[in-house]
């Protein structure tokens, strides 16, 4: 089970990454001026999409590559990871935080990390994890 501090710790350890509240209190972290996760309760229309589905815990968005990597997600673990129409058309997945591992966690950050930073930063972080 992660947490909101699981995340922050994980996304801020990464190259030029920040955490930043928004003006609804709402966390999100970026590298550069481009979000790769984000703290994102579900709203109105999402809790009527989803039905007696919608999760009641915290809930992360993360950006992923393209919209093929999204359905393997998606069905690779749905018990953890999930969508709603107004993701439709966007390569990124929402969480169910309470329930993922951090090993996947840590997975799923740097990936959302590497597909949104600068190309030239993301691949000195490659150079120097090998």
């Amino acid at each position: 089970m992660c947490s909101w501090d699981d995340v922050s710790r994980i996304a801020t350890a990464l190259p030029e990454s920040t955490e930043q509240t928004g003006r609804d209190g709402l966390r999100s972290w970026r590298v550069r001026d481009k979000s790769f996760v984000w703290e994102r309760p579900l709203r109105k229309g999402d809790i009527a999409a989803l039905g007696d589905a919608a999760p009641a815990g915290p809930i992360l968005g993360a950006w992923v590559p393209d919209l093929g990597a999204k359905e393997a997600i998606l069905a690779d673990d749905p018990e953890v990871f999930f969508t709603t129409p107004h993701f439709d058309g966007y390569s990124a997945v929402l969480v169910r935080l309470e329930r993922i591992d951090e090993p996947e966690l840590v997975e799923l950050v740097v990936e959302a990390w590497l597909d949104r930073a600068p190309k030239k930063v993301a691949q000195a972080y490659l150079d120097d994890a090998r």
